[in-house]
């Protein structure tokens, strides 16, 4: 009857996120209360937005120290006070990262029971929705159009990249060194992939887009950030998903520079979004994803590790660039 948590020991202010910032701990398991389910965590999604939430509110409540780790989750109803929900039903869950969560029956999504279930946290779940929205809703690309994806090799830019590709455009991808780039375009069918970390990165990104850049999809921030603003096409479109460089360690000195001017004179559109703007369309783009997935056209991509106790070095090696696509712990 305990229950395994977690917890942010301490926060890391502008330092980088380390394995010592945490703290597992032992706790008695909750019991439901009327309208309430008792939830066994099965799988807990991991993403650069766990790191922006130390940082203070963002879309959701600060973090404080000796917190739950917080994190949302594919778990399965063990115990349930309310009508809708019965043991053994999978639902999408903020529990946290800890074996066992108590919630209102009221804030959980109700998942299918499909196989694989690790696709109802990366295609069908945060990862696939904030591609399809932030692509086609916040970008929407046309057919021929020149679409740049950072973090290309990540969960999200790895379905980006391929929806732009379904729908008719020539797709360029910034990832990490020469290996990810080699997957880009080998496996998953960009067009073109350009390394961040080699010194030749803008050239390299000039030479992928000799006409300039229509929509870019923005996970990073940053560098990578700034030299596609100026590789924008006139009327070209911004979507502005994440902002990883900036979430690890000490803010940047500057943002980018003549950014004003050139919004102006380029008429750009940056647009912010989170998948949440998007809910009442859910079932059209799950069908849409679900379509493209059972044809073959869309590739999915999982790192799965196991163990509750891996939690802490796995949102680390994820904001490091080791994942390839959804990275996910088992617990």
């Amino acid at each position: 009857m305990t229950n395994r948590q977690i917890v942010l020991d301490r926060l890391p202010g502008g330092e980088a996120l380390a394995p010592d910032h945490f703290a597992l701990r032992t706790a008695d398991r909750p019991t439901p209360g009327e309208g309430e389910v008792l939830l066994k965590t099965r799988y807990v999604s991991l993403d650069a937005a766990n790191r922006a939430w130390m940082q203070g509110a963002t879309y959701r409540s600060a973090l404080n120290a000796g917190d739950v780790m917080a994190g949302g989750s594919l778990a399965e109803v063990v115990e349930s006070r309310a009508s809708n929900l019965k043991p053994g039903d999978l639902v999408f869950a903020d529990t946290g990262w800890q074996e066992y969560a108590v919630l209102p029956a009221k804030r959980l999504t109700p998942l299918p029971d499909l196989t694989p279930q690790t696709h109802l946290l990366s295609v069908y779940g945060v990862a696939g929705l904030t591609a399809y929205f932030g692509l086609l809703e916040c970008g929407q690309p046309k057919p021929g159009e020149t679409v740049v994806v950072s973090a290309a090799a990540g969960s999200v830019g790895s379905i980006v990249g391929q929806i732009a590709k379904i729908k008719g455009c020539r797709v360029v991808g910034v990832a990490g060194g020469e290996a990810k780039g080699r997957w880009l375009t080998e496996e998953l069918g960009f067009d073109a992939a350009v390394d961040y970390k080699s010194p030749e990165f803008k050239r390299q990104l000039r030479a992928a887009c000799p006409e300039g850049v229509d929509v870019y999809f923005d996970n990073t921030g940053g560098d990578i950030f700034e030299a596609c603003l100026f590789a924008m096409k006139t009327h070209g479109r911004i979507a502005c998903c994440g902002a990883v460089s900036q979430y690890d360690g000490a803010p940047p000195p500057h943002g980018p520079r003549g950014v004003p001017g050139l919004i102006v004179t380029k008429r750009l559109t940056l647009r912010g979004f989170v998948v949440m703007d998007f809910a009442d369309q859910n079932d059209r783009a799950l069908a849409d994803l679900q379509g493209w997935v059972n044809d073959g056209r869309l590739k999915v991509q999982e790192d799965i590790i196991d163990g509750l106790e891996n939690l802490p070095r796995a949102l680390i090696g994820l904001l490091h660039g080791e994942n390839r696509g959804k990275r996910m712990v088992r617990v």
